[in-house]
């Protein structure tokens, strides 16, 4: 039968920056998801790849239907060159891990 579970649907999976300078400061990019599902969605937690990705989330439930937010911080500073960092997505539907990915490039600050 038919389980009664939530289904994130995400806008995207993975998002690409393209090139930042090092210098610009942090970047975010936001994540929509939609529960799909007939049950209640639960974001239970957000972990990046490494301590440059600060998430924020939806702390409350996202019904059936509504739509919910992980949003990525990125702070390029000390860090030139190219990246790729996941996000990994901890919730109740039944793909427990949903893992999404940023990427991009940060042009290196000039040295005088």
């Amino acid at each position: 039968g038919q389980t009664l579970k939530p289904v994130m649907s995400f806008s995207e999976t993975m998002y690409d920056f393209g090139n930042i300078l090092e210098t610009g400061g942090k970047v975010n990019h936001t994540f929509e998801v939609t529960n799909t599902g007939k049950d209640v969605l639960l974001i239970t937690n957000v972990q990046g790849s490494c301590g440059c990705t600060v998430s924020e989330w939806s702390k409350t439930p996202v019904e059936s239907g509504q739509k919910g937010f992980i949003k990525v911080i990125y702070n390029p500073e000390n860090r030139p060159g190219t990246f790729s960092k996941t996000i990994t997505v901890n919730n109740n539907s039944s793909e427990n891990t949903v893992v999404l990915i940023i990427k991009g490039t940060v042009i290196r600050k000039e040295t005088k």
